[in-house]
């Protein structure tokens, strides 16, 4: 059997999660039903580097249905859920992926994916691009295009095109509003506390939260925490991101001053060494630490390993305790990788759907269009995110109204005025 997974008797159980989360991705079944009519993607090879989630399982089946061959691996050692990838392995779509997996293994399992040359990749990270740009810069004259789906991945990605060095089109998906405005923002704040409630057991109420970095992401960290009774401050170095969250009612200030105050740190930036060696050094006893970038580095755990001379210890599955010189306990989550997949779920399935079906139809249009696209990173049409909007609405039971042909008209027009 292709694929590379924990345990193939998972399957089972795999697919008993994959499908309550269909339950809850209403817009993709939609999708579903045109691919299969249609088939779209028919003769193409997908490369998938994404979180192996029961939502990602979806989206998967979704991309078959349109005719397409897929294989997927792992964008996150630690995000895997190994019944979703036995259960995709299981069902032909062959799966990469084992949660806890090795650096190696991780880039083994990337260049697995690769060794099936596919026409379009899908990435979360640009993990997957940045390798076949580095060591299998052959293979790119077979790629169509592809997408990429989280923050940190766009800026590399935007990082790669500025130097010249991105050699096909992507299409940045997280940038879609049906994407940033809804995932980031209360699919991050949810599945953020949910993961530092899950892996503590802490009462939020009372506690004061600090949030680095304040964009969509970080909003949404800051609602939720807010919204649990948590007291919020927020760093940024943005002055109008800094603003907007003193506008918005919370506290903000430099991080060495709310390294001074805070009981739970979450940074949310897409950036490195945010909480660093500095800030740990003035945090108070029993400090919990959480990262909800993609990639982790924004808390410096090299920083934190060296202040730990009292030894480190693990005192429950996603929780590392590092005691100093001075007895005070510090406390990193999930590693200091994504805590919200390394410690829970991740995203709601209803918030996912609306990302996933941007993905889906942006592979449709990179397909539609090869040949056609320049080089470099691509917004998402606005046709695709008005369909993918109007499409959850509909999902949802909800209408909206129309323009009547008077209003269309005075929009087009600029003769009436007082």
């Amino acid at each position: 059997m292709a694929g590379d997974v924990k345990d193939p008797g998972l399957a089972g159980t795999g697919r008993e999660r994959i499908a309550w989360a269909g339950a809850e991705m209403r817009v993709l079944g939609l999708i579903r039903e045109r691919f299969e009519k249609e088939r779209p993607l028919d003769g193409i090879r997908i490369g998938a580097c994404l979180h192996v989630t029961t939502e990602t399982a979806n989206l998967m089946h979704v991309l078959a249905a349109g005719g397409a061959q897929v294989v997927l691996c792992a964008s996150n050692p630690l995000s895997t859920q190994d019944d979703v990838a036995a259960a995709l392995t299981a069902d032909g779509i062959p799966t990469y992926a084992i949660k806890g997996e090795d650096t190696a293994t991780f880039f083994r399992h990337i260049n697995a994916v690769l060794d099936t040359h596919p026409h379009v990749t899908m990435d979360d990270g640009a993990d997957m691009v940045s390798t076949l740009h580095k060591e299998r810069p052959d293979q790119i004259a077979e790629i169509v295009g592809g997408t990429e789906e989280t923050t940190t991945g766009v800026i590399r990605l935007r990082a790669m095109a500025a130097d010249g060095a991105l050699r096909y089109p992507i299409v940045s998906v997280n940038d879609a509003d049906t994407k940033h405005l809804f995932d980031n923002r209360f699919g991050t704040g949810q599945s953020t506390m949910d993961s530092i409630m899950r892996a503590t057991n802490f009462l939020l109420a009372g506690r004061t939260v600090v949030v680095a970095g304040y964009g969509m992401c970080g909003r949404g960290v800051a609602s939720r925490a807010r919204g649990l009774g948590a007291q919020v401050v927020v760093t940024e170095v943005e002055p109008l991101s800094a603003l907007e969250a003193v506008m918005e009612g919370y506290r903000v200030m430099p991080l060495r001053d709310a390294a001074r105050i805070g009981d739970i740190f979450v940074t949310v930036t897409g950036d490195k060494a945010v909480l660093r060696r500095e800030h740990m050094e003035l945090m108070k006893d029993g400090a919990v630490m959480a990262n909800a970038g993609h990639f982790d580095v924004e808390i410096d755990k090299p920083g934190l390993a060296a202040l730990a001379t009292g030894g480190i210890r693990r005192l429950r599955e996603f929780v590392d305790e590092y005691r100093l010189a001075d007895g005070r306990r510090l406390h990193l989550l999930g590693e200091g990788r994504l805590v919200n997949l390394a410690a829970a779920e991740g995203h709601p399935a209803a918030v996912m759907d609306m990302s996933f079906a941007d993905q889906a139809l942006a592979v449709e249009w990179v397909v539609a269009n090869r040949g056609k696209l320049e080089r470099g990173v691509h917004p998402v049409p606005r046709d695709i995110d008005r369909e993918v909007a109007r499409l959850k609405l509909q999902a949802m039971g909800v209408e909206i109204d129309a323009l009547t042909a008077e209003q269309e008209a005075y929009l087009r027009s600029w003769n009436e005025g007082t």
